[in-house]
Parts: structure tokens; sequence; C-alpha cells
């Protein structure tokens, strides 16, 4: 479903002579998020630069379920409540933290969330590989806060990698990870009271 929606709205924005500008009332801008068009902060994840941008988050995006599915294969439901928390506060993060970001489309930010949960996921149920998928993606989005993304993706989705999207993001999962844990622990304390 987050696929076709994704795919759906890039082929929606291709021009066309019934061209309907689906990024003009969509994308994440900070000025209009300003005067009151809240759900950009939402929107604006499912939009891409270009169909390698759209490709490159989507495959990341099944690579990622593929990897922590035993997290949602029994509760698929969980899996869009998360996508869409992560995405709605992947928005409020950036407007936030980084106001001087006037303008973001795309995944990335939302899947670095999706995959620290995972990983935090992975922990919880006892999975040593979850650490070492967590200290990597800490590790890769460190990186990137001090040097800064590849200029081949750059090239490759013609627009600037934003990656304080990527920090956000892992900051989004991880929170969202220890919200769910504390739930969860909620839940099974009542019942076994």
């Amino acid at each position: 479903m987050i696929s076709v929606i994704c795919i759906a709205l890039f082929a929606a924005d291709i021009p066309t002579p019934a061209f309907f500008p689906i990024d003009q009332y969509f994308s994440y801008r900070y000025d209009e998020i300003g005067h009151g068009q809240v759900w950009r902060l939402l929107t604006g994840n499912l939009l891409h630069t270009n169909l390698w941008h759209l490709l490159m988050n989507l495959a990341g995006f099944w690579v990622i379920v593929f990897l922590h599915e035993v997290h949602y294969k029994r509760h698929p439901e969980k899996l869009v409540m998360l996508f869409l928390c992560l995405c709605l506060l992947e928005g409020i993060g950036l407007y936030l933290f980084y106001p001087n970001l006037k303008a973001y489309v795309g995944l990335s930010g939302m899947l670095h969330g999706l995959f620290a949960f995972g990983a935090m996921m992975d922990i919880r149920k006892g999975y040593l590989s979850g650490y070492l998928l967590l200290i990597g993606v800490i590790a890769k989005v460190a990186y990137e806060q001090y040097f800064g993304a590849s200029a081949s993706i750059t090239d490759l989705i013609e627009a600037r990698v934003a990656t304080e999207s990527h920090l956000v993001g892992l900051i989004c999962g991880l929170l969202c990870a220890v919200c769910w844990s504390l739930i969860a622990n909620r839940f099974k304390y009542n019942k076994l009271s």
C-alpha cells in the first residue's frame, strides 16, 4: 500500500497535458507549513525528486521490512501505524530543529527511523544482531553529519541529500521504539495482574 501511494504520487507528478503539480501542493516546504499547510509534514515523505530517488527509497523500504519482518508479519497494521508516526515525526522534527531546510521530499529520513526501530525491537527480542544494526545506523548518520552525503547519490537523485532528515529519522525511530516498549511492557504487566 505504501509503495503504491509513493508510485502513484510520483506518476501523477510527471508533466502531461493534464499536469497537476503534486510537488507544489504536497512537498515539505517550511514556509507553507508555517502558513498552516500542516499536511506537508506528512506528505513530503511520500514524494521523490526523480525515478532513481523513488526506486532507491522503495528498495530500502522493502529491505528494511523484510529484515525486520518478524516484528510486523502478524501485525501489518503496526507497520502502517509506525510508518505514519515516523513520517509525521520526521516532518515535525525538521520543522522545529532545521528551519533553514526550506524544502524536502523522500522516504530516507523515515527509513532511518524504521531501521533504528527494527534494530531496537531485535535487541528487545534478544537478537545480538540488533546491536550491530543499531551501531551501524548510528555510525552512518554520524558520518553523514560530519562529512555529508555521497556526491554520487546527490547526482543520482538530482538534489542535495538532506542528511538532517536521516538524523531526525534515527532519533524518531529510537523514540518510537522506547515508547512502543513501554506500552508493550505496560500491557504485559496489566495482563499478568
